[in-house]
């Protein structure tokens, strides 16, 4: 069976205190083929000096200037050449097997999304289990609703990333229309087993395992907004 090329996509800013340890963990699991695609965002650290002095061919590094998150994100997957495609967090760490064990899901699955344990900065377990506070559900309607796909615990095919890019102009959450389009284009696997030290500290920038500090508003017309592009993406093909 032919080996899937893989590409990891990181999108950095000011990470010197965790990116090597990261990147260290991502490396160790990949193939010489592979490749880590990382987009920074104008980090005014040692953040890009740190992955260049890695000195490893298959760290690839552009810079995207535009002060924006999710269009970070979009930058390093454009680049991305492989046949899946995993998100990865600039803080966190992957543990043993988490490559091939979503690779074997990914012969079956479009979308896979793994478990992973929370923990402090200092890598101190916090809870065992995502899971725990995200409660996974397939299924476009019930995503819609409340969001199970967390970025940096998820891979994908590249047929869900030819449909997921270019994203829709100002869209709220990358991981969120990622993983509504491959329930929509293919088969979603969650993964109960953990495998990422999932890192929450004062400088992240989701609020997956605390309460959301948006009002009612903004959520409703986040979700107003995504069924709109979703709409327009598979039934008008803008």
């Amino acid at each position: 069976m032919k080996a899937l090329k893989i590409s990891v996509c990181m999108a950095t800013y000011n990470g010197e205190s965790h990116v090597i340890a990261q990147l260290v963990s991502i490396l160790n699991q990949l193939g010489l083929d592979d490749e880590v695609v990382i987009s920074d965002n104008g980090s005014s650290d040692e953040t890009i000096n740190l992955v260049r002095s890695l000195n490893d061919q298959r760290v690839k590094l552009f810079v995207f200037e535009k002060k924006s998150v999710v269009g970070n994100f979009e930058n390093a997957l454009k680049q991305a050449a492989g046949d899946v495609i995993f998100l990865a967090d600039q803080d966190d760490i992957w543990l043993d097997g988490r490559v091939e064990k979503m690779i074997d899901e990914l012969r079956f699955f479009d979308l896979v999304v793994t478990n992973s344990k929370i923990v402090d900065n200092n890598l101190k377990i916090l809870h065992c289990s995502l899971f725990d506070f995200v409660k996974p559900r397939v299924g476009f309607f019930a995503n819609l609703y409340k969001n199970s796909y967390i970025g940096c615990c998820m891979a994908f095919n590249r047929k869900v990333l030819v449909k997921a890019i270019p994203f829709p102009e100002g869209l709220p959450m990358h991981d969120w229309w990622i993983g509504l389009v491959g329930g929509i284009v293919g088969s979603v696997k969650f993964i109960d087993e953990p495998f990422l030290l999932y890192r929450r500290h004062s400088n992240n920038v989701s609020e997956t395992s605390n309460k959301s500090s948006r009002g009612y508003f903004d959520k409703a017309r986040d979700r107003f907004y995504i069924f709109n592009r979703i709409v327009y993406r598979f039934i008008f093909g803008v």
